[in-house]
Formats: C-alpha cells, sequence, structure tokens
C-alpha cells in the first residue's frame, strides 16, 4: 500500500479511538462511541496486513481465529457483576502480548534507545501481566480479597524492583536475551507483590492502574517497532487509565499511594466477613410497600448488591409503580457504585431507567433532605457515615451519599456482613432505619407486589 495511504488511515483510526474515549465518557453516547473504537481497530489491523510484507500469514490468521472464539462468547455471557473481572483478564492480556512482542524483537536491534523501550515494555508489561491475573483472582473469589502480606514484604519489593533496574541495564548494554528473561520474571514477581497487599474495594482502582500501565507499555512497544499508531493508542489508553485511577481514588478520598502501599501500615481496607450481632430495626416487605407507596419523594440508592442479584429490572418496575403513584423518583449514583465507574449506570440503563433518573452524587446529595424514603439496595460503604465522622477508618473521607439526611431509610440487604471496606455501617442502627433482609431481587419483588396492592 501507497506510504501516504497507510499515514492517512493510521490517522482515520487514531481519530476514532479519540472519539471512542469521547463517547465512552457518558452513558447516552457509551454504545457509540464503543462501536467507533471497534471500527478504529478494525481499520488499524487491516491496514497493518496491507502495508507491511509480513511473514508467517497462517500463524497470524490462526492466533486471531482461535483469539476470536474464544474472546466473543465469552464477552456475550458475561455477567454485568463480572465486567470488572473482564476488564482485567483483557487488560493482563494486553500488558502480556506488549512484553512478548519487546522480548521478540530485541535480538533484531543494537540500539540503545530501543533496547530501552524494550526494557520499559518488557518490565511494564510483565507487572500489568501478573498484576492483573492476582486482581482477576481477588475479583473472581478464586482468592482470598482481604490484603496479603508477610514480614519482609517491602523489603522483597524494593530487592525485586532494584533487581530488576540491573537486569535492564545489562539488556540495554548487551542484548543478551537471557538478561530479557530475567527482567521478565523479575516483573511477573514485581505485579504479583504490587496487587497482594491491596484488598477489599481498591481492587478496582488497582485494575484502572494497571491498565494505564498496559497502555504505556503497548506505546513503548509502538516505538519498538516504529509503529506511529501503537505509540498514539497506548498513550490514550495510558493517559485515560491513570486520569480514572485518580478519579476513582478521589472518590473514595484515598490516595493511589495509599492504596498500594496502605497494607504494609494497616491503612489498607481490612476485607472482614464478620456479622454484627448488634440489634436493628427490621421489617416486611409490605411494611415497606406503605412506606414507599404513600412518600411523595423516595430516592433508590442502588449498590454491587443490586447487581449480584440481577434486580435492576425489578428497581425500574418498582420505580415506575411509585410513579404512577404520583411519587417522585430517583436513583441516586456513588461514582464507584458496583465495583467500577459506569457500572451501575450501565446496568440501569439495561433496564431502561430513564437517564435524567440517574443523578451524580453531588448533584443529588443535597436533595436527600427532602426525601421521604431513602431505599438503599445492595450498598453499604458509600452511604457510611463513618467517612465523615471516624478519622480511624478506612474509609475517612471517601465522599458519601447522604442518605442518614432522609426522613426514613430503608436498607434491602442480605445479611449483616460488612462491605467490601470490612466495617460496620452505624446508619443501620439508627432510629429512622429499617431493615429488610433477602436477596435484592426477591426483596424487591414482593415490595413491588405490595405496592400494587395498595
Amino acid at each position: 500500500m501507497n506510504p501516504t495511504w497507510t499515514a492517512l488511515l493510521y490517522l482515520g483510526a487514531a481519530v476514532c479511538f479519540i472519539l471512542a474515549l469521547k463517547g465512552l465518557s457518558s452513558p447516552k453516547t457509551a454504545r457509540r462511541g464503543n462501536l467507533i473504537g471497534a471500527f478504529g481497530a478494525l481499520v488499524a489491523v487491516l491496514t497493518v496486513f496491507l502495508s507491511v510484507k509480513l511473514d508467517n500469514i497462517p500463524w497470524i490468521l490462526g492466533a486471531i481465529v482461535v483469539g476470536s472464539g474464544i474472546a466473543a462468547p465469552v464477552a456475550r455471557r458475561v455477567q454485568m457483576t463480572q465486567m470488572p473481572q473482564l476488564v482485567a483478564l483483557f487488560n493482563g492480556v494486553g500488558g502480556g502480548a506488549a512484553a512478548l512482542v519487546a522480548l521478540l524483537e530485541l535480538p533484531h536491534t543494537e540500539d540503545p534507545w530501543v533496547r530501552l523501550a524494550i526494557v520499559f515494555t518488557l518490565l511494564v508489561g510483565a507487572v500489568s501481566f501478573a498484576g492483573s491475573a492476582v486482581t482477576f483472582g481477588k475479583l473472581q473469589g478464586i482468592m482470598t480479597t482481604r490484603p496479603v502480606t508477610f514480614p519482609g514484604l517491602p523489603v522483597l519489593m524494593a530487592v525485586v524492583l532494584l533487581a530488576a533496574v540491573a537486569a535492564g541495564v545489562v539488556v540495554i548494554a548487551s542484548g543478551a536475551p537471557g538478561w530479557a528473561w530475567v527482567l521478565l520474571l523479575l516483573g511477573l514477581v514485581a505485579g504479583v507483590l504490587l496487587v497482594l497487599p491491596v484488598g477489599g474495594a481498591d481492587v478496582p482502582i488497582v485494575i484502572s492502574l494497571l491498565n494505564a500501565f498496559t497502555g504505556l507499555a503497548v506505546a513503548a512497544s509502538g516505538l519498538v517497532l516504529g509503529n506511529v499508531l501503537l505509540v498514539v493508542a497506548g498513550t490514550l489508553v495510558g493517559a485515560s487509565g491513570t486520569i480514572l485511577t485518580r478519579a476513582m481514588a478521589a472518590a473514595m478520598g484515598r490516595s493511589v499511594a495509599g492504596i498500594l502501599f496502605g497494607a504494609f501500615k494497616g491503612g489498607s481496607t481490612a476485607g472482614s466477613t464478620a456479622v454484627s450481632e448488634r440489634p436493628v430495626r427490621s421489617s416486611s416487605a409490605e411494611d415497606v410497600a406503605v412506606l414507599l407507596g404513600y412518600a411523595q419523594r423516595v430516592i433508590i440508592v442502588p449498590g454491587y448488591g443490586l447487581a449480584v442479584a440481577q434486580g435492576q429490572h425489578t428497581a425500574a418496575e418498582l420505580a415506575l409503580a411509585l410513579e404512577s403513584r404520583g411519587t417522585e423518583v430517583d436513583f441516586a449514583i456513588h461514582p464507584v457504585a458496583g465495583r467500577m465507574p459506569g457500572h451501575m449506570n450501565v446496568l440501569l440503563a439495561e433496564a431502561n431507567v430513564p437517564y435524567e433518573s440517574l443523578k451524580e452524587m453531588g448533584d443529588i446529595n443535597s436533595e436527600f433532605k427532602t426525601a421521604d424514603v431513602a431505599l438503599v439496595v445492595g450498598a453499604n460503604d458509600v452511604v457510611n457515615p463513618a467517612a465523615k465522622t471516624t478519622s480511624g477508618s478506612p474509609i475517612y473521607g471517601m465522599p458519601i451519599l447522604e442518605v442518614a439526611d432522609a426522613r426514613q431509610v430503608v436498607f434491602l440487604k442480605r445479611s449483616m456482613r460488612p462491605g467490601f471496606a470490612g466495617i460496620e455501617n452505624d446508619l443501620l442502627y439508627e432510629p429512622q432505619t429499617t431493615l429488610l433482609f433477602g436477596d435484592a431481587k426477591d426483596s424487591l419483588t414482593k415490595v413491588l407486589g405490595a405496592v400494587k396492592a395498595l
């Protein structure tokens, strides 16, 4: 293909990636943004096939077929509640692929600057791959979600990083493949050690950080291969991942360093699963229906429990039933509701809840004072007043939804187990709070039936 056409097609693909990021910034345009990004990726792949003299084309096509054959059904079958795990997997594969490309390119160059890019890609790609694998295990429940620490972990981490730097210097100076393999192994160990101490609610933030790592590794691999589009695409992923990581950390009132290294000094989320035995006021679905049915203003606060129970459609139907009785209903969305930003918006949009009814924390917090009932469905840490009142709490400083300001608060909970942060929620024991125990979808279904019978 003519180099001019190649450059133009790469430019078009890069524009598609930028438009995709813009589209993904809003639930209204996210689907279109995703399609634009996929189209840009297709253009990029076809351009490589048409502009570069490739060897081993049957192997390349075979790998594409196998990869597509695995990814397509997995992506179609995955539940919305499992999206963070899927993102972690895809992110890890991207980092691992960048590291392998760098490893294979090492024997073909003697340029020290290119070797520097190879070293960077190897180390960061390996960290991203191993770290993403551990985050997948934590989110999938394959391993404990609690912070995993042991005596000497900070020292071991420092030794591994220093050894990686030393191996990288040797690779740049000599180009020895053996030292490149050593560097790859050290990167894998560093990735595991980086994520093991992270627990509970912090894991999604680490996924975002590792996503930024993968973007940087891909950008560096673009320098290794001399492919401008890879540099652009990787930089976009790295920058957007960094911004998202900072935004998520800010939404939880914590620093990125505190999230990564907090467990070394006991400041990470504890991930406790202890069940409280303090007395609470529980109620029946019929009593909750009376509260909701005769309220003028109801704010529904969805959390991860709603997503796990797949109760979004029932919640949407309950909102419609209340609105038909003249009740004003809105959904209050915390920035980290669910397990990643935008997770809850997508779930509720899937249930045809109007975008106008989804209100972000900054917009709705002042309205809780006028709400007759705040209905909390499967949320906990994001409404826990300890974030404002208890300085020693692991969530202290995290912005929360001001549910406690509502006249009545109803929690739909499966049990008295704490949330991801592993701490009690004192709001559960306040006199204006009522609990309805059970699976979120089952409880919503019972309440909906009772509301319709009023």
